[in-house]
């Protein structure tokens, strides 16, 4: 079995690192400490799983999914007012989807010419 050597896996560990301890420096309620926390170490988690398992191409669609979750959690459990936590949750939701979308198997083979679209 060979290691993962996609940029996605590890970026998806290093974003969900940062999303799990973000609350130690920002002011968060609740609501906000658990999304980020739970969802971040989810994404982790699928990350490393990937990179365990370079086959499993459901990683990348279970990382687009925790993304949507975490750039919609701000509204779901009510801490939109507060600025910092909201904006991480955004910007890490948006940028998980990002790498999820570029890890996807059909994207992967465009960006590497074998998807039936002739590379330039």
């Amino acid at each position: 079995m060979k290691a993962s050597t996609r940029w996605q896996d590890y970026a998806a560990v290093v974003i969900g690192a940062f999303a799990a301890l973000s609350p130690l420096w920002l002011d968060t309620s609740v609501g906000a400490r658990w999304s980020l926390i739970v969802l971040g170490v989810l994404v982790a988690l699928v990350g490393l799983a990937r990179m365990a398992r370079p086959a499993m191409a459901t990683a990348d669609y279970a990382i687009g999914v925790f993304g949507v979750l975490m750039f919609v959690s701000p509204w779901v459990m009510d801490f939109h007012t507060t600025t910092a936590t909201a904006w991480t949750a955004w910007v890490v939701g948006v940028l998980m989807v990002l790498v999820a979308i570029a890890g996807m198997p059909a994207m992967s083979a465009r960006m590497h010419g074998r998807g039936g679209v002739a590379a330039h």
